[in-house]
């Protein structure tokens, strides 16, 4: 990892000049100017289908589950849940057992019952420090922030550092970051494969690469795509589950291979470039991770948890 000498952490956004070294050791409580105060939550009463459905057009890859009449916090459901559900992990038992084979009485079960019950929170007096360290900690994508009655009065998530450090001028580089071991898949992979990859390992996006390349290292994996744990949470949020449906048994929906869902045209980085430019590409295209390819074959992959690493040590 290269040791940084000088880095200019100040940068002017829409909402004036943002000094990042005070809002990391100075300013106590100070997470309310990061955190989204609007924020879309569901009860437990909601299906599967209707959380996915509401994640989807939101662009959410999480979604706070509260009490209608109090609003307090009852749980979270995340992209990751509904990917345990399709096959991923221990919720998939509802498919198995509860309802076998009938995907459509499944997904129309109450979110309650794949929703994390146990939910790590901030307090709205906390700071952006304080964040940061429970993130990590915890190694969960986003904390939901509670007043002092515990009720839910905003959400912030790693998608929130990068915006923070998107254009900063830094020395720092993607390959002080960056995850050389990269886990990937083919495109034959069936979404109950890919989604059991992702929910095994904690990713949120697996490359996909491919045996018919022309690279100059042939040992070397050439990218061919990229499935995200989004790209399935919208296979299913938009009813394109349903277009696959032969009869309502579910493995006519889990045997559909990524290469219907996964993005074909990857937006990828290079190991040399600088952390301020890579999130300013992410905050513009929306998206949580890119490749580092050299010459289209993979190097690496680098995504927002890396980034709150890196945000960490600044």
């Amino acid at each position: 990892m290269r040791r940084k000498e000088t880095i200019n952490l100040v940068k002017s956004r829409d909402r004036g000049p943002l000094e990042f070294e005070s809002h990391t050791s100075e300013h106590e409580g100070d997470i309310m100017s990061i955190a989204k105060k609007t924020v879309v939550t569901a009860p437990q009463s909601a299906t599967i289908k209707e959380a996915a459905e509401t994640m989807v057009k939101n662009k959410f890859r999480r979604l706070p589950i509260t009490n209608p009449g109090t609003g307090q916090i009852l749980g979270i459901v995340t992209s990751m849940d509904i990917l345990d559900f399709l096959g991923g992990g221990d919720k998939y038992r509802i498919l198995e057992e509860k309802y076998p084979g009938n995907f459509l009485g499944a997904v129309n079960e109450s979110v309650k019952e794949i929703m994390t019950r146990k939910v790590e929170v901030l307090s709205h007096k906390d700071s952006i420090k304080d964040a940061i360290s429970k993130m990590r900690k915890e190694d969960v994508g986003a904390l939901p922030v509670v007043d002092a009655d515990h009720n839910l009065v905003g959400i912030v998530s790693e998608r929130d550092f990068v915006m923070l450090l998107s254009g900063v001028l830094t020395d720092e580089l993607v390959e002080d970051y960056m995850t050389e071991k990269v886990i990937s898949t083919t495109p034959g992979t069936r979404i109950e494969g890919a989604s059991k990859i992702m929910v095994r390992n904690k990713l949120r996006r697996i490359p996909v690469v491919g045996e018919d390349r022309k690279t100059p290292h042939p040992e070397k994996d050439k990218i061919m795509g990229i499935v995200t744990s989004t790209d399935i949470l919208e296979f299913l949020g938009k009813n394109s589950v349903f277009d696959k449906m032969v009869s309502n048994n579910a493995e006519d929906v889990l045997n559909t291979t990524i290469t219907e869902i996964m993005e074909k045209t990857v937006i990828a980085t290079t190991a040399n470039t600088r952390l301020g430019d890579l999130c300013n590409s992410m905050e513009i295209e929306g998206i949580g991770g890119l490749p580092v390819v050299h010459n289209g074959e993979l190097e690496g992959i680098i995504t927002e948890r890396d980034i709150l690493k890196a945000v960490s040590k600044l």
